[in-house]
């Protein structure tokens, strides 16, 4: 049984994922790197629950108990060592989480299950640096956590039916919706999402309509909420790269290789909402976007 749950990061994944196993009623550890962060983390998790106080989805109790439940640490072993499930939801780079999971196998109780939020990282890959492959499983969850229901849950290629059983029986009690997958480049979010956000850069490259009239045409006769430029910013042009790169690298099918223009924009910093410019101009902190204005070949 699934009681105390710690969660590696805390920047927009991680702090999600901590509220909504707070919200839920499980014990929280929430660990990064320094304090500035897990304050900036707890400051975000503060504001999103009182959004929902006043929509009237959870009551203010609700949420002071909440917040009472989320535990924050800088050292990974003290974050750790008492919990029966830890979440990784560090930076989407291969060599920072096989680290992170080569240390959390030596610190952590030896029944304690190993999840990682990756988007793209192979499971099996991430496994394999612990004594414990049939104890660790992938957790995908959206963005925004706290609203998204569906946690894509990704088998690696020893990876138990009583661990996989037990997610998805949490994914269920945190009023999400799991959908198993297997250990694949891209796993099927990404495989599919990536690949259509890659073919409307190379649009917009090839000068065959512009930002605006791209998201348009996909938000208008797609019915999609956002469009493929707008996604990409909201998840940053860095992170849809690297899992381009993951595609491209896992299946060696140049369908996947990442567009020239993504590819000069994520070296110039560029890398959408949270650098303040991507295929939009953030800058001004508003929520209508102002086009940006070049794209350069």
């Amino acid at each position: 049984m699934i009681k105390q749950i710690a969660v590696i990061g805390s920047g927009t994944m991680g702090n999600g994922i901590a509220h909504v196993c707070a919200q839920y009623g499980n014990n929280v550890s929430l660990i990064d790197i320094s304090e500035a962060p897990l304050e900036k983390a707890i400051k975000t998790i503060t504001g999103n629950f009182d959004r929902m106080v006043t929509k009237g989805i959870v009551t203010a109790a609700d949420k002071d108990a909440a917040l009472q439940r989320i535990t924050t640490y800088t050292k990974l072993s003290d974050g750790v060592k008492n919990a029966d499930l830890i979440i990784e939801a560090a930076s989407e780079n291969e060599s920072i989480k096989l680290s992170i999971f080569k240390e959390l196998d030596s610190v952590c109780k030896a029944d304690a299950i190993l999840a990682t939020n990756t988007s793209s990282i192979s499971i099996t890959k991430i496994a394999s640096v612990t004594k414990r492959p049939d104890k660790v499983i992938g957790m995908h969850f959206m963005n925004p956590v706290p609203v998204m229901k569906l946690i894509e849950v990704i088998r690696g290629y020893k990876t138990s039916d009583e661990v996989t059983k037990i997610i998805f029986d949490l994914s269920v009690k945190l009023n999400k919706i799991p959908v198993e997958v297997n250990d694949y480049p891209g796993f099927i979010a990404n495989r599919i999402l990536m690949p259509m956000i890659n073919e409307a850069i190379y649009s917009l490259y090839e000068g065959v309509a512009g930002v605006h009239e791209i998201d348009e045409v996909m938000k208008l006769g797609m019915a999609h909420p956002m469009g493929p430029l707008q996604l990409a910013d909201f998840i940053g042009l860095d992170v849809c790269l690297a899992i381009l790169r993951v595609l491209h690298d896992g299946f060696g099918n140049p369908k996947y290789a990442p567009c020239p223009l993504l590819v000069n924009m994520v070296t110039a910093g560029n890398l959408g909402k949270k650098s303040g410019v991507g295929f939009y101009d953030y800058a001004s902190g508003g929520k209508d976007l102002i086009v940006a204005a070049t794209f350069q070949k």
